[in-house]
C-alpha cells in the first residue's frame, strides 16, 4: 500500500486541479480546525459555522498559498480568523437575559466577584463540566484564549502560533502562561463553589506543563463534515 501523501504533495496536486487531493487535504485537517473553532467560539453551532467558513476560505485561497508556512499553520490562521469573525457577529445579535444566542441558559461560573476566565485540556475537564469550561473559555480575553487554544488544541509550537497571530514568540509564551494561569484559577474557584466538599488537589494544574495536555474533546469532533468539494 502506498504511503499517504504529505501536505506539501497534496497542496501541489490540489493547486494543479486535483479535486481528490483537495478533498484529502481538507479532511485531514478538518477535525483540528473544528476543534480550534469550538474552543474559540464556545458552542457547537458557531463552531460549525466558523469551521465551514474556514474550509471555504481555504478552498478559495489555496491558489495563493505559497508554502512559506506549513499548510497546517495557514489553516489554523484561517480558522482563528473565522472564529473571531463569528464571535463578532454573535456580539451583534440581540440576547435574552441569562440566555446565549441560541436561547440556551448560560451557566453561571462567577465566584461572587468576577466571571470565569479560560481554556485548557484533560485536567480542565476533570475540574468542571463542558458548559462550565465553555463559559470559562469565553470569558478569557481573546488575546489569551486564542494562543492557549492554538497550543493546546491545535498543538502548534510557539513559533507557529507567532506566525498565525503575527506577534513575537516572547509575547506568545507570555500570553499562554498567563492564560493558563487564569484558566486554572477560575475553573478551580468556580468548581469549588459548586462542589464545596471536593477533595481534588489544589495543584491539579501545573502552568508550566499544561502543554502536555490536549484540549481536543473527541465529542466536539463528532460533527457532520461539510462536503469538501463544494466550497459554496
Amino acid at each position: 500500500m502506498a504511503a499517504p501523501l504529505d501536505d506539501r504533495a497534496l497542496v501541489t496536486a490540489a493547486q494543479s486541479g486535483d479535486r481528490g487531493a483537495l478533498d484529502q487535504l481538507l479532511r485531514r485537517h478538518y477535525d483540528r480546525v473544528h476543534g480550534v473553532c469550538r474552543r474559540i467560539t464556545g458552542n457547537d453551532a458557531d463552531a460549525a459555522d466558523a469551521a465551514q467558513e474556514a474550509m471555504i476560505a481555504m478552498v478559495r485561497g489555496l491558489a495563493r498559498f505559497d508554502g512559506r508556512a506549513s499548510f497546517g499553520t495557514w489553516a489554523y490562521r484561517i480558522a482563528t480568523n473565522a472564529s473571531l469573525d463569528e464571535l463578532r457577529r454573535r456580539r451583534r445579535r440581540p440576547l435574552l437575559a441569562g440566555r446565549d444566542q441560541h436561547g440556551h441558559e448560560r451557566p453561571d461560573v462567577r465566584d461572587g466577584h468576577e466571571r470565569a476566565d479560560a481554556t485548557a485540556g484533560d485536567r480542565i475537564e476533570q475540574l468542571g463540566d463542558r458548559h462550565l469550561l465553555d463559559a470559562a473559555l469565553l470569558a478569557l480575553p481573546e488575546d489569551f484564549r486564542v494562543p492557549v487554544v492554538l497550543r493546546d488544541v491545535a498543538d502548534l509550537d510557539y513559533a507557529e502560533i507567532a506566525a498565525v497571530l503575527d506577534i513575537p514568540v516572547g509575547t506568545v509564551k507570555s500570553r499562554i502562561a498567563r492564560g493558563r494561569g487564569m484558566l486554572a484559577h477560575t475553573i478551580s474557584r468556580a468548581d469549588g463553589n459548586q462542589h464545596a466538599s471536593s477533595d481534588r488537589p489544589t495543584n491539579a494544574f501545573d502552568d508550566t506543563n499544561l502543554n502536555d495536555t490536549n484540549l481536543n474533546d473527541t465529542n466536539l469532533n463528532d460533527t457532520t463534515r461539510p462536503d469538501m468539494n463544494d466550497p459554496t
